[in-house]
């Protein structure tokens, strides 16, 4: 089944001072995925509380705000054919210690924080995580 559909991705903190980005965004295109729209920013704390606001209760919270604050990052929406799947797939796992080789974590994360990316964990997340970041009038057209 052709099912085109859009996801929500960040490059990390980590990736962009690394200078991977670049190398996370073209394997992100060759595995398929066409961004539609693409900004860099310095998320503000309050930015980065509301959009993790799911794990507030958790442990890692405070880091994890400390960690998406600490440089740019690049916040991006990408479509293709099962495009939630497809890039969790092309991430690997969220540690990057147990991410299979070639997978964007085990290529440019060192853990399961500083991870080289984010990707929505599922089409209703997506929608939500990319209206936080993106309104409709920034989103290139489908097709």
């Amino acid at each position: 089944m052709n099912t085109q559909e859009r996801t929500f991705s960040i490059v990390k903190p980590d990736a962009v001072a690394a200078g991977n980005a670049g190398k996370v965004i073209q394997l992100l295109t060759d595995g398929g995925l066409r961004p539609v729209a693409m900004r860099m920013m310095h998320l503000t704390t309050a930015q980065a509380e509301g959009f993790y606001a799911v794990h507030r209760e958790r442990p890692f919270f405070k880091d994890l705000v400390k960690f998406m604050t600490s440089g740019p990052v690049i916040v991006q929406v990408l479509e293709g054919e099962n495009a939630v799947a497809r890039n969790r797939e092309l991430m690997g796992a969220t540690d990057s210690k147990k991410a299979a080789p070639g997978t964007i974590r085990a290529l440019y994360g060192t853990d399961i924080e500083r991870n080289a990316a984010h990707g929505s964990d599922a089409a209703a997340t997506a929608k939500d995580e990319i209206g936080f970041f993106f309104s409709g009038a920034e989103l290139a057209t489908l097709g």
